[in-house]
């Protein structure tokens, strides 16, 4: 009998899945932000998003979980609005992205988390607001630290200002939201629902799953889950 080679692919073990959208004008620098976050570098050359992107990867929040962030990445184009709004309903948090020196991106916020609150619904969504493009804050900014913060407050939203070329406040932008997003799940306030991928079950959260023979993926971008 010939000796047959069985590979069975599996997926790297987390606790939940998060399903986060990423929302904002074209060119704010959500596709930057998303690929320094999987891929830990800067992409010098990004072309405008058309449709909808995805990426994902592992963290790890307080209380010892780990969750799978899968996130999606919108094109802000009026035109693409009517693809990108099928994703929404499906999401737990949205990141609203705004261009620090674009003050039109920044109008277009409240917006924006409209739109997202509309659509999401009935499900209650944890926002986060991340104004991009730090690096060039010294000589190109348009919209101050404190306007922004100002909004943020008025919206109850958590803000952050980010790098994707430095890095600075990416991974910490993602580890805020998650984490607010898991304390919910801890209290109650979001539930496992049959028929929405907004929040899901982990290996290790499902009935009877054990750790045993298993190797951990690394975290990944690009296709589909």
């Amino acid at each position: 009998m010939e000796n047959i080679e069985l590979k069975i692919m599996v997926d790297p073990i987390f606790d939940y899945q998060f399903r986060l959208i990423l929302i904002g004008d074209s060119t704010v620098g959500k596709s930057s932000l998303l690929k320094y976050f999987s891929d830990g570098k800067f992409a010098e050359v990004s072309d405008p998003t058309v449709g909808v992107d995805f990426f994902a990867r592992l963290v790890n929040v307080k209380g010892g979980a780990r969750v799978k962030l899968q996130l999606w990445d919108t094109a802000g184009q009026e035109r693409f609005r009517s693809i990108t709004k099928s994703y929404y309903r499906n999401s737990v948090g949205a990141v609203l992205a705004y261009d620090i020196c674009n003050m039109e991106s920044y109008k277009h916020i409240p917006v924006w988390l409209m739109e997202a609150k509309r659509h999401i619904e009935p499900h209650q969504a944890t926002f986060l607001m991340v104004g991009c493009k730090k690096d060039l804050a010294r000589t190109e900014r348009e919209v101050p630290k404190e306007t922004a913060q100002a909004l943020a407050d008025y919206h109850g939203i958590p803000f952050l200002e980010t790098s994707s070329k430095t890095g600075e406040n990416v991974e910490e932008a993602f580890s805020l939201i998650s984490q607010a997003i898991y304390d919910k799940v801890e209290t109650g306030e979001y539930k496992i629902e049959e028929g929405w991928d907004g929040i899901k079950a982990g290996f290790l959260q499902r009935p009877g799953a054990g750790q045993g023979g298993l190797v951990e993926a690394q975290p990944t971008n690009g296709g589909c889950c």
